[in-house]
């Protein structure tokens, strides 16, 4: 089976740990990590990443799942990375056109939906990889629209409009609130410029505020469905409707605390403190990151087959052309049991067969439904 994945964070780790992509190594690199990294802080410490210095994705991980596609995210939370949001984003969005050119007979920079599309369907079974550079949040433009060009010619083709609240929306645990009249620019200018809006958390008034202005299809790249999972994270069925009924598409997410309703309540009170530092400043980002990390690796990871649930759900509510895959591998402390990494991704076409889904909708769920909707928005 092929696969299109939504979104990972992988280069994140790659940038500033020097993490061992093209490797079998999931970890560090000997001699890559040094005091002078861009991920240290003063004095060398590591910068705070989920899952450690692991590598969820890698270059041998995603030739044996039969990865065809992949959206690499830029994260640059003000923060963490104040006053250096763009720089740190751009340099991101450099390290993957890095491993293109690093690794190139295997992956390729995909900047038009076409290229996308030739990936998915290429019938050679080495044949390169689609890489999608996308921002994660909306920091990176520090509250300029015009900035958003910069990063297009750069490659960038997705845009997760929030993270945390800023200058353009609210966020799922920030304010709350919706798109301002600079949000309402960006989703105009993304539209304009053939990149893809990601709402994906975006809080609800945000989401319900882009449903207004959007005349083209959008997505949700990483978020699971809030009627079996109450995350304020994942979608309700309404909103899963609405992305349905423009074209758009959920990537089905492997968080655990978004697919299992149990592990986001045990979970709960771990991120509702790991904020509330963040609010008071009573420690910093990396601190805190690395407290819930450690209280997390203490409860029980759910089943894999609970994503079975969530796709099962989203067909349901708003049909078979809407379901995708976002992974958020490298963004997670924690995977679902027998799910390490992105090689794993065949678990979940073995889990969908033994629940009866036919093949034609499989191919739906992990590749197909995704590269129409970067076809039909993706200049």
């Amino acid at each position: 089976m092929r696969f299109f994945d939504a979104h990972c964070d992988t280069i994140g780790k790659v940038w500033e740990r020097g993490a061992d992509f093209g490797g079998r190594d999931r970890g560090i690199t000997p001699g890559n990590a040094s005091d002078d990294q861009p991920g240290n802080v003063p004095g060398g410490q590591p910068r705070y990443h989920p899952g450690g210095d692991d590598l969820h994705v890698t270059l041998p991980g995603l030739r044996a799942a039969g990865a065809r596609a992949q959206v690499f995210a830029s994260w640059a939370w003000t923060e963490r990375y104040r006053d250096r949001e763009f720089e740190v984003a751009m340099n991101e969005v450099k390290a993957v056109r890095r491993l293109c050119e690093q690794y190139s007979d295997d992956l390729v920079l995909a900047l038009t939906g076409d290229d996308i599309s030739a990936a998915c369907e290429a019938n050679e079974p080495n044949a390169r990889i689609a890489v999608i550079p996308s921002l994660e949040g909306s920091d990176a433009l520090c509250g300029k629209v015009d900035n958003l060009a910069v990063f297009r010619n750069a490659g960038v083709r997705l845009v997760t409009i929030a993270w945390h609240d800023s200058p353009f929306c609210g966020s799922t645990y920030g304010s709350g609130t919706g798109l301002t009249d600079l949000g309402i620019e960006l989703v105009e200018a993304c539209e304009d410029a053939g990149i893809l809006v990601d709402l994906s958390h975006s809080s609800d008034q945000t989401f319900f505020d882009v449903c207004r202005v959007a005349t083209r299809p959008f997505i949700a790249s990483h978020s699971n469905c809030r009627e079996l999972c109450p995350s304020p994270r994942n979608l309700t069925d309404e909103m899963i409707r609405e992305i349905a009924e423009r074209g758009g598409a959920v990537g089905i997410t492997l968080a655990p605390g978004f697919l299992s309703a149990d592990y986001y309540r045990k979970t709960k009170s771990i991120y509702d403190e790991f904020w509330r530092a963040i609010e008071e400043r009573s420690a910093s980002s990396d601190e805190a990151g690395r407290r819930s990390s450690a209280a997390e690796a203490l409860i029980p990871r759910p089943p894999l087959d609970l994503i079975v649930e969530h796709i099962r759900h989203a067909i349901k509510v708003g049909g078979e052309d809407v379901v995708a895959l976002g992974g958020d591998l490298d963004g997670v402390d924690a995977l679902p049991q027998d799910f390490a990494g992105v090689e794993d991704y065949p678990r979940v076409v073995e889990l969908l067969m033994a629940a009866g889904f036919q093949p034609e909708r499989i191919e739906k769920v992990c590749y197909r439904n995704l590269a129409r909707v970067f076809r039909e928005t993706v200049g």
